[in-house]
């Protein structure tokens, strides 16, 4: 197959081109029909709008709130940190280019869950207790940047 035999899968729609006159079958009116509030330039409703009856958005009951000052962490479970050979000092930078972490976030978090078989100096934002006692019971350290 070369590229000049090549079809393309779907069949390519022209643009419709609207208000060219009457032959083109789209003159005169230009497909809004005739009066009333969408024939108009800059008619229309907003969105959301739902023709006066109460919109949804506002039909359903609030609930909580959202915190704005929250802070997000990147997790990270022990089990994952035996990839790392012994006496590897592990930062947020080697878990980014490791790909245990795709982006800091605000910092990285040490979580507990699994168990860590190798000597590690683990430096992260936050840990869980139980990451803690894991890495230092591995003979590893804890450091908290």
């Amino acid at each position: 197959m070369k590229l000049h035999e090549m079809s393309s899968l779907s069949p390519r729609t022209a643009k419709k081109r609207v208000g060219r006159g009457p032959g083109s079958g789209m003159g005169k009116t230009s497909t809004r029909g005739q009066k009333g509030q969408n024939a108009r330039s800059g008619g229309g409703t907003r969105i959301g709008f739902e023709g006066g009856q109460t919109p949804i958005a506002r039909r359903l009951p609030k609930r909580g709130f959202t915190n704005f000052n929250r802070k997000e962490y990147a997790i990270v479970n022990v089990k994952d940190l035996n990839r790392f050979e012994d006496g590897t000092n592990v930062t947020p930078a080697l878990l980014i280019e490791s790909g245990l972490v795709k982006k800091e976030l605000n910092g990285v978090k040490i979580l507990g869950n699994g168990e860590l078989t190798k000597k590690l100096t683990v430096t992260a934002a936050k840990f869980s207790k139980s990451a803690q006692e894991a890495i230092e019971n591995a003979g590893g350290k804890v450091e908290v940047c």
